[in-house]
């Protein structure tokens, strides 16, 4: 089939690479968001997905809104059968959707019905789901609601951050997306409606949602932890300044000591943070202004005092 690819970061590189790579179909332009200011000089720099075409020589598209008649003029011209999409990052509207014959096929990284929306990986590392997965479905004006292709599923390691598990759904749900697109042109595979039971949301998680409440139990702040890692970034603050959480891991039957939620302990090797069930221990942070290091380099630079808290202030 003759297909125009949409997406945006990284994680839908290696889905646009597997179709490249297929022999039954011809990805002949791509779809992503316009340039975006990146770096310390702000520089406008293309999207990963823009960079991987325009390094294989297909056309790239890149409409700041996807209504633009522009855009959906080209689009009629190239024709496409049917059109992939991982993470594009904007809404369709009903105009593009109708230009392809067999419509816009969605890549998304759960399960669904559930975490239907824009971090579905993040929330199921939240919600301390111990499986997760992809589905293929056909994109409607819905969100993430139209019928379902095919699924694939993925197991959540209890110490996976969102990015290594959406690492393991880009490279595994890329074979799903091209598995679809061939049972699509051989008419051998039927899009299944959603279930009416089973739907969840998955907003996107804003800074001010990492935050975390050292009130919560250690169960609770660990997953915080890691569904917002790498981004948005799980942050408190000390000292009236942000710092950052990379990543933690649980201090129950360590010999930790009892501390109250937010409050720090310091050894030779080791931070401790009090919650609200049992200690847990910060492994690498990142204080306001600066580079990651580890939680223990850290506190030894900043000189803890005993009874010193985090997220008292700020």
């Amino acid at each position: 089939m003759r297909l125009v690819f949409a997406g945006t970061p990284e994680v839908a590189v290696p889905a646009l690479d597997a179709l490249i790579a297929s022999e039954r179909h011809d990805v002949v332009a791509v779809v992503t968001r316009p340039d975006a200011p990146a770096g310390r000089g702000r520089h406008l720099v293309a999207s990963p997905v823009a960079e991987r075409a325009e390094e294989a020589g297909i056309e790239v598209l890149k409409p700041a809104k996807p209504r633009d008649e522009d855009f959906l003029a080209r689009l009629r011209e190239i024709a496409p059968d049917c059109c992939p999409v991982v993470a594009y990052g904007a809404l369709l509207p009903k105009a593009a959707l109708d230009i392809p014959a067999k419509g816009w096929v969605n890549l998304h990284f759960s399960l669904l019905p559930a975490w239907r929306g824009a971090a579905p990986v993040q929330h199921a590392v939240l919600a301390g789901d111990e499986v997760t997965g992809a589905s293929t479905f056909q994109i409607e004006e819905g969100l993430d609601s139209g019928p379902v292709y095919g699924v694939l599923t993925e197991e959540v390691r209890p110490t996976d951050t969102s990015g290594d598990l959406l690492t393991r759904l880009a490279f595994a749900g890329s074979g799903l997306l091209v598995a679809t697109m061939d049972g699509i042109e051989d008419g051998a595979l039927q899009a299944v409606p959603q279930p009416a039971e089973g739907i969840t949301l998955a907003p996107k998680i804003e800074v001010e949602d990492a935050k975390v409440d050292w009130s919560a139990p250690a169960l609770r702040v660990d997953r915080l932890i890691r569904a917002c890692a790498p981004a948005p970034g799980a942050w408190t603050v000390f000292r009236g300044e942000r710092l950052k959480l990379i990543s933690a891991t649980s201090a129950e039957g360590h010999a930790e000591p009892a501390l109250a939620p937010g409050e720090l302990a310091v050894t030779k090797k080791a931070v401790y943070v009090g919650t609200g069930s049992h200690p847990v221990e910060p492994l690498w942070v990142q204080p306001q202004g600066k580079k990651p290091m580890k939680a223990a380099d850290w506190a030894r630079g900043v000189r803890i005092e005993a009874g010193e808290r985090l997220g008292e202030s700020g």
